[in-house]
């Protein structure tokens, strides 16, 4: 049920936050998001690969990429950064790379690192309840988290 106040709904109707500590310092957790050599090599839900395309990492610029799906369906994907704050914080809008994505919507993701550790934060702010419901039921949590859990077992191989 959504929550509306002064017109507006509440944006915690509108988001999906996974969040998981990992065993690495928090500069190493930020370069396997952001160098093409450790991202291919983790990014997406189990059974999944990606073939990455283009990738400048700064606001204004773009990842472009193709996951391809242990179905062996390609889904076209297309990251633009808003905000980058090496080591600290990643914000960007993840869509398909079509003009005016109705599917699109924005991430936020930070690292804040704590006794040699680092807690990553992932929110995802959706358009509506609506579209945050459709990924949900899709498998987005789930996805997130085996994403996380690939991302852990890729940095503990380094």
């Amino acid at each position: 049920m959504s929550h509306v106040t002064d017109g507006q709904l509440n944006l915690e109707d509108r988001q999906i936050t996974i969040n998981r500590e990992f065993d690495a310092p928090r500069d190493l957790v930020f370069s396997a998001f952001t160098d093409p050599n450790h991202i291919g090599k983790w990014w997406g839900p189990n059974g999944f690969t990606i073939t990455t395309h283009e990738m400048d990492v700064r606001p204004g610029g773009t990842w472009t990429f193709i996951m391809h799906g242990p179905d062996g369906v390609d889904y076209p994907n297309q990251i633009q950064y808003i905000e980058v704050v090496k080591p600290e914080k990643l914000v960007y809008k993840h869509g398909s790379g079509e003009e005016n994505d109705p599917g699109s919507f924005e991430v936020t993701v930070s690292f804040v690192e704590k006794e040699g550790k680092t807690l990553l934060t992932m929110c995802s702010l959706f358009a509506s309840t609506e579209e945050r419901n459709n990924v949900i039921q899709f498998g987005a949590i789930e996805g997130g988290k085996q994403t996380l859990d690939r991302l852990a077992s890729h940095i503990s191989k380094l």
